[in-house]
């Protein structure tokens, strides 16, 4: 394992960088195997009542077009991922309060039914919620904690808490989810020092997921001006992720291939072995902009999956036929 002067060695150290990537495939094939697990998104709600300084969904942007769906329609989204082949499913939104338990407890139980893995990335909640969410049946939850540099994390998510992002971690543990959380990789004033603390941070909880992607400015935020972060440095924060965090997975970003035309590919030779394709229609993908430019907005489900699957298999690898949780090791 690397210790904290070692990572940042190796996240300024470009010449270790082909090295890096190599030995994290490595580690991915021994730990993870080839098999490639795809997981179905829904983004079913745009509405937010989080201010984040780098998040296109924020409050504040009035420009965006806003949207929930219904739970009925949900359903839909998910029977018909599941009709394309996914194993899992992910129900991701904004901070959306509108998504009470009453709503959402009986819509888990429904797509239970469809014999799939269930991820909710919906956000801060309560720990009642949190446990009604997991007796209903969801599976696993992912909550990013962006950075672990705690006055950064203050500048950049006005009215929220540091703590109480520790909080939901903790309290999702206690509850048996599969925990995923994931940092952003080139924020306005975030040192390579406080990169390798947020790496360090995800080893010493032993997450069973983590998502790395570069910071992309949007322009409807107060970053608007800001520079956008590095593929290759966010890619070897990954790398060393896979190492540090050997059996857990990791996803190719769809961020990544926002930045690198073949991103997501790079991403699954480095150490990655999850990729999420959407599975909203693009009606609604064209607002669930966190950041500018995203991928495949104007395509729907049937085509991302057959798109997604032919990459995979031209690297030689395979999409799993499994539920895809973490096997420790």
């Amino acid at each position: 394992m690397f210790s904290k002067s070692e990572i940042i060695n190796l996240l300024k150290d470009e010449s270790q960088n082909d090295w890096l990537f190599s030995y994290a495939d490595k580690i991915r094939q021994k730990y993870v195997g080839d098999k490639v697990h795809l997981r179905g998104l829904i983004e079913f709600s745009n509405i937010c009542k989080c201010t984040c300084k780098y998040c296109g969904l924020r409050y504040e942007n009035k420009d965006l077009k806003r949207y929930r769906i219904s739970s009925n329609e949900i359903l839909k989204y998910a029977k018909n991922a599941v009709s394309l082949g996914y194993k899992t499913l992910v129900l991701q939104s904004g901070e959306d309060s509108f998504y009470t338990q009453e709503i959402l407890v009986p819509l888990i139980k429904e797509i239970k039914k469809l014999d799939v893995t269930l991820t909710l990335s919906i956000g801060e909640r309560s720990f009642e919620d949190y446990k009604a969410f997991r007796n209903a049946g969801a599976d696993r939850y992912l909550i990013r904690i962006e950075t672990t540099d705690r006055n950064l994390y203050k500048e950049l998510h006005p009215n929220m808490s540091f703590e109480n992002r520790l909080r939901c971690l903790s309290d999702l543990r206690k509850l048996g989810f599969e925990v995923g959380s994931g940092c952003l990789i080139g924020l306005p004033n975030q040192t390579i020092e406080s990169i390798a603390d947020d790496i360090l941070f995800f080893k010493e909880n032993n997450f069973d997921m983590i998502g790395v992607g570069p910071f992309i400015p949007h322009p409807q935020t107060p970053l608007n001006n800001s520079k956008q972060g590095s593929f290759e440095l966010a890619l070897k924060v990954m790398a060393i992720i896979r190492i540090m965090l050997p059996d857990i997975n990791i996803p190719a970003t769809t961020a990544m291939e926002t930045l690198n035309p073949n991103g997501r590919i790079i991403a699954l030779k480095s150490g990655a072995n999850v990729v999420m394709p959407n599975v909203t229609t693009k009606e609604y993908r064209k607002k669930y902009e966190i950041y500018p430019n995203k991928i495949c907005i104007n395509e729907n489900p049937d085509k991302c999956r057959f798109c997604i699957e032919n990459k995979i298999k031209s690297i030689g690898r395979t999409i799993s036929n499994d539920y895809g949780f973490r096997i420790k090791t």
